[in-house]
């Protein structure tokens, strides 16, 4: 009994540790995922890159919807400046099956994805970044020791799209990084569906 104890308390302390995340200024793990045209991509595959747009987002989320189109010019605007979207999928399908890889080829075939959509199957590399929601964003410089997280949340504090004067927390943090400069606001609450997890 007292064994059991020992190791359900190892697992829970181990796990909460892994649920944790990264803090700005960490090291990100590279990935290799499946993208909805079938072939893997790594954040290694960007030669010229200078850092990342890594965004977890999903079908379903109202949330993700809204900010779809903002996602998208992201991309459109970062892409060729050296700081691309990866957007990554972590949803348990099985739960949502509006988040299954066919249907994430298809919204990203109508929508005219300009970035490729990862599917994160195991949800290990959600776990690993901390992700906890659809949309969470994790923007990333790209040094030769690795990617670091230079901003952590929400893409602007506009869920509804509507407000001319929002705070475009992404954007502004990129072009900080543009300038070599660091962003003035690392880290803000990402607003918008929980994360599907799977059952362990």
């Amino acid at each position: 009994m007292k064994k059991l104890i020992i190791l359900t308390c190892i697992a829970l302390f181990s796990f909460t540790a892994f649920a944790q995340g990264y803090k700005v200024g960490d090291k990100a793990t590279d990935f290799k995922l499946k993208n909805v045209n079938g072939k893997t991509v790594s954040m290694a595959d960007y030669k010229s890159a200078k850092g990342f747009i890594v965004v977890f987002t999903c079908n379903h989320c109202p949330y993700a919807k809204a900010y779809e189109a903002r996602i998208i010019e992201l991309d459109k605007k970062f892409a060729s400046k050296g700081y691309p979207v990866i957007a990554i999928n972590p949803n348990d399908a099985t739960a949502y099956p509006e988040d299954s890889f066919d249907n994430m080829k298809k919204r990203s075939t109508e929508k005219k994805y300009t970035f490729p959509y990862l599917l994160d199957d195991s949800q290990a590399i959600a776990r690993a970044y901390g992700a906890t929601k659809t949309p969470h964003v994790f923007v990333l410089s790209k040094t030769s020791g690795g990617g670091i997280v230079e901003y952590i949340g929400a893409i602007d504090n506009d869920t509804e799209g509507s407000d001319e004067s929002k705070v475009k927390y992404v954007e502004n943090a990129v072009n900080a990084l543009l300038t070599n400069k660091k962003p003035e606001t690392t880290l803000t609450k990402a607003v918008g569906c929980g994360i599907k997890w799977k059952s362990i």
